[in-house]
This record gives C-alpha cells, structure tokens and sequence, in this order.
C-alpha cells in the first residue's frame, strides 16, 4: 500500500470516528488540535440565493435555491427546489473527494478546479489543467458531454495523450454521478 493509500484510509477512518461524536466534543478537539473544518463557504450553515438566477443567459430558466460547500478546499454547489435538495450527504462527499483525487491520479496532478454543480438531472464539473493551460468542461446529461478550451495548444503527442485521459476519465466520472443524480432523484 502507498502512503497516499495509507493517509487516504487514515483520514476516511478519523471522518467515521469524528461524525460519531456530538458538537460540543468535536469542538474541543477543533480547538484543541486546530483543526480546520470542512464547512460551507464563507463559514456560514448555508449560502442560498432566494433571487432567481438564470442558469445560462442563452436558456434563460431561473435557477432554484443553491448551497455551496468547501471541501478539501474545492466548491460543490447543491442545487434545488427544497431546503431538502440543499443537504449534503456522506455518498455525494465522499463521490466529490474521490473524484478530485482519480482526476489528479488518472489525469493530472496540477489541476485548477472549479465549482462541482450537482442539479436534479445533471453534474457539471470544470476545471483548468495548469500544465497544458487547458479547460475542461464535464457535464453528464450529455451522451459525450465533454469539452475542452485552449488558446494556441499546440498539438502534439503530450496533448493528444491528456485529451485521452480526460475522455477515458469522463466515463468514469458519469457513471459515478448518474448513480448520485439517480439516488437524489430516488428522494423526491
């Protein structure tokens, strides 16, 4: 086992042991170690937009209420229609920090991330590979919903090689997220 295995198991059992204490405990050892918390942004319980928002100025349909979490110092944004739809869960946690880190481990490791939007039929995912100055654009409503933006990339075998692995790590990426958009779908 790696010592990224080794850290990574290591920190999924202090998550189990931690979420079985009750608050007052787990803010003495917040305190106590000087932990930093994996929370809202902003430190607030929740960031909820109660002013409809479109969700692009070309399909101009208001957006419902959102929360955005900082996690592992990456942003996922839960939208909704219900207080209910802007929980989050331990599996779609746990699918955000897996996917951040296959991503580093499957296709670069100097990546530049954007927000993770989860909506009722949809994930989007973005992000900025600092190496090749490449964006990528991931969104799983789509049979191949994968786009990339780059100015002046030069083409060559170095590209041609990340282009097949953020397609390949795609699919592994819309297998994971149709599962959690079909079992938030599953709740309504």
């Amino acid at each position: 086992m790696s010592n990224y295995e080794e850290i990574k198991k290591l920190v999924d059992s202090s998550r189990k042991i931690f979420s079985n204490l009750n608050e007052s405990a787990k803010n003495d050892i917040r305190s106590k170690y000087g932990m930093i918390n994996e929370q809202p942004i902003d430190d607030k319980k929740e960031v909820i937009s109660d002013e409809p928002k479109k969700d692009s100025d070309d399909i101009g349909t208001p957006r419902d209420k959102q929360k955005a979490y900082r996690i592992q110092g990456n942003i996922l944004v839960l939208h909704g229609k219900e207080e209910s739809d802007l929980q989050l869960t331990t599996d779609e946690k746990n699918a955000f920090t897996e996917s951040v880190d296959e991503f580093r481990g499957d296709v670069a490791e100097l990546v530049e991330f954007g927000k993770l939007n989860i909506f009722d039929n949809n994930v989007e995912w973005s992000g900025k590979i600092l190496e090749l100055n490449l964006e990528f654009f991931y969104t799983i409503n789509e049979p191949h919903g994968i786009y990339i933006n780059g100015q002046m990339v030069k083409i060559d075998q170095e590209y041609l090689e990340m282009v097949g692995k953020i397609q390949t790590f795609y699919e592994k990426f819309k297998t994971k997220w149709s599962k959690i958009v079909a079992s938030r779908q599953d709740k309504i």
